[in-house]
């Protein structure tokens, strides 16, 4: 996914006159795909069953392998209600890893689409009470139970690694922030056997192979893992993770939504268009800081190519994206 954001020129100006606010429109450049089939998606809110006095394994068909701290939190993606989590309480085995995962047992074929698409809104906290520092991974495995690749997070040194089935760390030569939420993105086409990742945008990865050891090309579940460097001496460091979605498509790709800034119509009243697919749901979307986004319409593209949407909100600086909905 590729996200560009740019200003209505001059019209920023206009409406600070008008208004006195500094009002941001952008667009969401994605290049979006055809059919879609969610094959799971959860936001780990209470309204889906998950209940933050009990850990994450054992609620909602989420499974785990090793012990320590994982479970749910708030207050970490603004507005984003319960995230889940895993790291913080030491492992009660002295042992090196925790897994946590959501089986989803996906075998593309003559019926089912060739690739699936990951995502995931994630943040790392950084250790607190120690100075110990870990890893925190996102592990692809296929229904076997064979480890395909994984994207690593460094707690230590902040840098972003992979690792493919044949067991060497890479660098991909890019970074992280503690206390910062990223969008990860990784797209799996099992038909080429190839996977690429984008952070925030960014491109982690491009068209790596998914197995060099011949595995079985399908998608058993995606893991969050907590990688301890000591074993018996963890960090209190801990991965938050929330807006987890795994989708299957065809690879057919249809034009992205475009955003056209119709105006002001009086004060604390701003239009704006929406042009598409016909037939093809999509949601427009606001944010404050580019970081939480949140609905403001949704609708199915009429036959005539576009719809309006009228922001009566009157608030300060707001930004502006439409996207495809599954």
């Amino acid at each position: 996914m590729v996200t560009k954001y740019f200003r209505v020129r001059g019209f920023e100006r206009w409406l600070k006159g008008c208004l006195g606010l500094a009002i941001i429109w952008a667009g969401l450049g994605v290049s979006a795909p055809g059919a879609q089939r969610v094959l799971y998606q959860t936001k780990f809110e209470a309204s889906e069953g998950f209940n933050q006095d009990l850990t994450l394994i054992g609620q909602g068909g989420w499974v785990g392998y090793g012990s320590g701290g994982n479970g749910l939190v708030t207050g970490f993606f603004s507005g984003g209600g319960q995230h889940a989590f895993i790291g913080f309480g030491a492992p009660t085995n002295n042992g090196d890893f925790l897994n946590v995962w959501r089986p989803v047992a996906y075998v593309p074929g003559p019926t089912n689409p060739p690739i699936v698409r990951f995502s995931v809104l994630m943040q790392i906290e950084d250790s607190a009470t120690v100075t110990n520092r870990d890893d925190f991974r996102w592990s692809v495995y296929n229904g076997r139970g064979d480890r395909l690749f994984t994207l690593d997070f460094d707690n230590d040194a902040l840098g972003i690694n992979y690792l493919l089935d044949n067991n060497s760390f890479v660098s991909t030569g890019k970074t992280f922030t503690n206390a910062v939420p990223y969008r990860l993105e990784v797209v799996m086409n099992f038909q080429a056997n190839q996977w690429s990742s984008t952070l925030d945008g960014q491109v982690l990865t491009d068209k790596l192979a998914i197995t060099t050891r011949a595995s079985p090309l399908d998608f058993g579940d995606m893991d969050a893992v907590w990688a301890i460097r000591t074993p018996g001496k963890p960090g209190d460091n801990f991965l938050v993770f929330d807006d987890y979605l795994v989708v299957a498509e065809d690879g057919q790709v249809r034009p992205p939504p475009t955003l056209t800034a119709l105006g002001l119509l009086r004060p604390g009243q701003f239009l704006l268009r929406c042009a598409g697919t016909a037939g093809v749901r999509y949601v427009i979307q606001g944010s404050a800081d580019l970081a939480v986004w949140f609905p403001l319409k949704t609708n199915t593209m009429p036959t005539d190519a576009s719809f309006d949407f009228l922001d009566q909100s009157g608030v300060g600086a707001r930004l502006y994206r439409a996207m495809e909905l599954p």
